[in-house]
């Protein structure tokens, strides 16, 4: 098992990073009556981790007896009916899904399935707790329609269906979905936070960590606490005990992004760009968040080896595709169209320099 499961923390009073919001949460179970949540905050800051300890302190072992399904639904959507079939974790007490898997239609899988669990409340025989949990995760990729579904069914079944949403950036999600939820701003750790958690696993492993190579891996994660342990671990596997001037590894998919940033500046031509929709097509099908390709590694890259007078007109393209490829439902389309672009302005801007 990955250190970053093995050391995840199952209940909220365990949590090294977030003690604060744990609490809090502590308190609002305590009440008995909690409300729907929103939590938002980067990847990689710990977000599952309280939502699965919060729902470990609501139901208690039973919420991580959770089984992957494969559910079918037939949709009733007037003048057709509409299939899907969507993944989900279940236990007695809880779902979480992921319902912008169902591209634009999946207004119809947020209706239909809190409508369901509405359908089928447990029972407590304390009287306690006589509602479901439904765990939400990307909320802020799901269509303004669907969002507007979410809030009036959120009103509807209220009295037997508890929401718990899960999203990078609260400002994609509408006012009405906010407005109706308490929200919980999970924070990117601190490097000296990163470096207690990769402290504390070192004890467990009973393994020997420098306080500076700590740092570096901290510094490295760009404040991604699964990164941080995730790069630990690997620095681990490639050479212990370590050394002071040891190197640590970037991701597989970052060297994949970045040997196609290189192969973009070496050659611009449909041929390239053919080989090179190749490697995202890889990269996408590995699940790497398609942003995270464009905005955060692709144009970084790009941006490195570029001269400073094109640096402003890229920025600006890549934005562009970013805000269509939101819009619209294939990632590489876009992604392509962006490579493309760079490569006709790069192109035009070469045989301007060097004739």
């Amino acid at each position: 098992m990955l250190w970053v499961d093995k050391y995840r923390p199952r209940i909220l009073d365990k949590m090294i990073v977030h003690e604060e919001v744990a609490q809090n949460l502590k308190k609002l179970v305590s009440e008995q009556d909690c409300p729907h949540l929103l939590f938002y905050g980067p990847p990689g800051s710990g977000k599952k981790t309280l939502i699965m300890a919060l729902l470990k302190e609501m139901f208690g072992p039973a919420a991580e007896k959770v089984k992957l399904e494969q559910k079918a639904w037939k949709i009733d959507a007037g003048t057709r009916t509409i299939e899907l079939e969507l993944a989900m974790l279940a236990s007695t007490h809880h779902v979480e899904l992921n319902p912008s898997d169902a591209g634009f239609q999946d207004r119809y899988i947020v209706q239909e399935i809190i409508k369901e669990m509405a359908k089928n409340r447990p029972i407590d025989s304390k009287g306690k707790k006589g509602f479901k949990v439904l765990v939400l995760n990307e909320v802020d990729k799901l269509s303004k329609e669907a969002q507007h579904s979410l809030r009036r069914t959120m009103e509807k079944y209220s009295a037997s269906c508890r929401l718990i949403l899960c999203c990078s950036s609260s400002s994609r999600v509408t006012e009405a979905v906010r407005s109706r939820c308490l929200n919980i701003r999970v924070n990117a750790p601190s490097a000296e936070e990163i470096v207690k958690v990769l402290e504390f696993i070192a004890k467990k492993e009973s393994i020997q960590l420098p306080p500076e190579f700590a740092a570096r891996i901290a510094v490295q994660s760009c404040r991604s606490l699964r990164r941080a342990i995730l790069s630990f671990e690997t620095c681990r596997v490639q050479q212990y005990p370590f050394v002071m001037n040891q190197a640590i590894p970037p991701m597989d998919w970052e060297q994949y992004v970045s040997e196609i940033a290189s192969d973009i500046m070496k050659e611009q031509s449909p041929k390239r760009l053919f080989q090179v929709r190749g490697k995202i097509y890889e990269l996408l099908v590995n699940c790497i968040p398609p942003e995270i390709i464009l905005k955060v590694k692709l144009l970084s890259e790009l941006l490195k080896k570029l001269d400073a007078e094109l640096k402003h007109e890229v920025c600006h393209w890549a934005a562009y595709y970013e805000h269509r490829m939101r819009l619209g439902q294939k990632a590489i389309f876009h992604i392509e169209a962006f490579i493309a672009k760079f490569m006709s302005i790069y192109k035009e801007f070469l045989i301007a320099t060097f004739g």
